[in-house]
């Protein structure tokens, strides 16, 4: 069996320098473009933010062919196409792409189709753009073929010349075309003399548009797909708007104040945060996350969520109420008469008896109104005073029966707030249902958190939050974040049903009893005040009624109580 002869690169190498170096030279430099053009294809591939890809496509380009110039053109959904990048060295010119200047609005992209249908064959970028061809143009002074006029006005204008041009198309996977890149002047690299393209640089160039187009269509697809992404997540909170437009604000500043506050981490140089380094898709996880913290509420009744009064269900009850006591006035009316008439000469005795009684119900009347606002405390007493109120009794359909139904009750004794006990169990059971609906989402891999950091917004640093008790260890810091992000937005908001706006100092005020309580992340408050994370939100969000002066070292100073063993 004969052997395979393999043969050494070294001793190639080793045999053409003594031979002829000529040949020699031009391997050695095909191998360090082919080096280069791979290296490229890496970078290409890895590159994610697209005005920078844009920029790398034309640069290596340039670099390749020694080239003074060069345009990308990308095609738009309406036939035409349009200037992204456009460079002239000797000119120092640097529009579009990642620079600072953009391509100015005089200069417009170019159709791929005359206003009669025809194509655009004349112009050299249209024709490229339309038929998929390589076009080489040793001199575009010399050529009778492409309409140069345009770019002869430049010329005159810049005491420029354009005279070599190398134009070719971006295809993608499908054979689409995406662009057309156009390098213009390729310069002898000893003498500095403007030269035509050869062959061997357009063929390199035409394996880097076609590397360049997949590339390009990648970072839209994945453009396209976060976008995708973006408007679900913008329906999902549309839709819990709709549901609820006292949550819909919510769901809309949380992602904004948690962003706010994440930047100001990712500034910090000292202290607990020192090495914290959120990265743009750390941003972007957080921010979806802020956007679907609620999500669950989706499922929570609405008169539960849009509760404005201890008697409101699916409607405030508290009218019919007021009914009740008007019959009770109208019974005591009726009584006092029945009473006179078989007693004249107590008239004046039983008159004042029933202005007594019907003052005591104005008074129990306004008393209940009071305590279906929810807005204080209800004491042992209140509570006594309610349960008396309720045994008054009424005759409805005929029927004797207590003023107030025991479900009645039970809503006007709630201690704080307008939710009972089973209410108050439903709204918190939308976060068990926002982890379990997020938890079932395929999220990519730079977005697995989302769940996680929308789903620690209740929790505290002791374990006495919920769903899940999680205390600080077990919490990243994104998800504490949160935690900050919607306690005070919520605090702070003037839009819900059944509480009025805080200002900022009575805000900070009750944030700082939970920073003492470890109910919020200490030092994440620390930096929240130290930073003005509070103020810059006010000023977009709060009406200036309620943007005080805040005392900010006096919360600074607050020291989180000391944990029992």
């Amino acid at each position: 069996m004969s052997k395979k002869a393999y043969i050494n690169r070294s001793d190639v190498k080793a045999y053409l320098a003594s031979t002829d170096p000529t040949v020699l030279n031009y391997i050695e430099q095909c191998e360090v473009q082919i080096d280069k053009l791979a290296e490229i294809g890496f970078q290409l591939s890895k590159e994610r933010h697209l005005p920078t890809l844009l920029n790398l496509i034309i640069e290596e380009g340039m670099r390749i062919t020694n080239s003074d110039g060069g345009t990308l053109y990308l095609k738009t959904e309406d036939d035409r196409l349009a200037f992204e990048i456009m460079k002239t060295n000797s000119l120092g010119t640097n529009w579009g792409g990642v620079s600072e200047t953009p391509i100015p609005e005089f200069i417009y992209p170019v159709k791929l189709y005359m206003e009669n249908g025809e194509a655009n064959d004349h112009m050299i970028s249209a024709h490229v753009g339309l038929s998929g061809e390589t076009l080489n143009i040793p001199d575009a002074y010399e050529n009778e073929v492409f309409d140069f006029s345009g770019t002869k006005a430049f010329d005159s204008k810049n005491n420029y010349r354009s005279k070599s041009f190398l134009c070719i198309a971006m295809k993608n996977h499908e054979s689409d075309i995406i662009g057309v890149l156009q390098l213009i002047n390729a310069a002898d690299p000893e003498t500095g003399e403007i030269i035509p393209f050869s062959d061997d640089m357009q063929k390199l160039i035409e394996s880097l548009a076609s590397q360049a187009a997949v590339a390009i269509t990648t970072v839209r697809l994945i453009e396209g797909l976060e976008t995708l992404l973006e408007s679900f997540i913008q329906l999902i909170a549309d839709a819990i708007d709709e549901k609820s437009p006292y949550t819909g604000g919510h769901c809309s500043r949380v992602p904004a104040l948690a962003i706010m506050l994440a930047e100001k981490v990712n500034q910090t140089t000292e202290g607990t945060f020192a090495d914290i380094n959120f990265s743009r898709e750390d941003m972007d996880e957080l921010r979806i996350a802020a956007w679907l913290h609620d999500v669950g509420k989706i499922t929570t009744p609405e008169y539960v969520v849009d509760k404005a009064t201890k008697l409101e269900t699916i409607y405030d009850r508290v009218h019919e109420m007021n009914t009740r006591f008007e019959v009770l006035k109208r019974d005591a009316e009726i009584e006092c008469l029945k009473a006179i008439a078989e007693t004249p000469d107590k008239k004046a005795e039983l008159e004042l008896e029933k202005i007594a009684k019907l003052e005591q119900l104005e008074d129990d009347q306004k008393f209940l109104n009071e305590c279906n606002t929810g807005g204080e405390f209800m004491a042992g007493d209140k509570k006594d005073r309610v349960n008396e109120i309720a045994k008054y009794r009424i005759v409805l359909n005929g029927e004797e029966q207590n003023l107030l139904p025991e479900d009645w009750v039970l809503n006007l004794n709630i201690s704080r707030g307008t939710l009972n006990d089973s209410e108050r169990e439903k709204i918190n059971d939308h976060i068990v249902v926002t982890i379990d609906m997020l938890e079932k989402l395929p999220f990519p891999k730079h977005l697995k958190r989302v769940p996680e950091f929308a789903g620690g917004h209740h929790e505290t640093m002791i374990g006495t939050g919920y769903p899940r008790g999680l205390k600080k260890e077990d919490m990243s810091v994104q998800a504490r974040i949160m935690g900050i992000a919607d306690i005070f937005e919520a605090l702070t908001a003037s839009d819900r049903p059944y509480k009025k706006g805080k200002t900022l100092s009575e805000a900070m005020r009750i944030m700082g009893f939970f920073k003492a309580d470890h109910h919020i992340d200490a030092d994440l408050f620390d930096v929240f005040l130290s930073e003005g994370v509070f103020q810059d939100y006010a000023e977009q969000f709060l009406d200036k009624k309620y943007i005080d002066e805040v005392n900010v070292q006096q919360y600074l100073d607050i020291e989180p109580k000391a944990l029992s063993a």
